[in-house]
């Protein structure tokens, strides 16, 4: 059975970008507008991983994250942030909040497809 992901994202079309080239690396992948859709939907399923943007309206990717990993389900899940943010500063508050992992956008989709699969196979 496929690997699952959560895509959080706010832009459509990079989430459009995102489906494509997870669903292309063999993932099934579910999209989020934002924050709380994104928690909602973690809620109602489990997922193999969480890619997150950090800026977005309503609830930002580390406030998702420590949600996230609030839940029993999720202490363990991968969580990767996908963000134009490149700080040291926000990249330690990032990890702070229990990201496993940081990619900066403009994304390679092949990078992409590479650093999930060594996430999660």
């Amino acid at each position: 059975m496929a690997k699952t992901i959560l895509a959080v994202d706010d832009s459509g079309s990079l989430r459009q970008m995102l489906v494509f080239t997870l669903k292309a690396a063999g993932y099934q992948v579910t999209e989020a507008t934002d924050g709380r859709d994104g928690l909602e939907k973690a809620k109602q399923k489990d997922f193999d991983l969480v890619l997150t943007d950090q800026n977005m309206p309503g609830m930002d990717g580390l406030t998702l994250i420590r949600s996230l990993r609030a839940l029993p389900s999720y202490a363990r899940t991968p969580i990767l942030m996908l963000t134009t943010e490149s700080s040291d500063e926000m990249k330690n508050k990032g990890r702070a909040a229990g990201a496993t992992g940081w990619l900066v956008k403009p994304f390679d989709p092949n990078r992409l497809a590479e650093v999930v699969h060594k996430v999660i196979g």
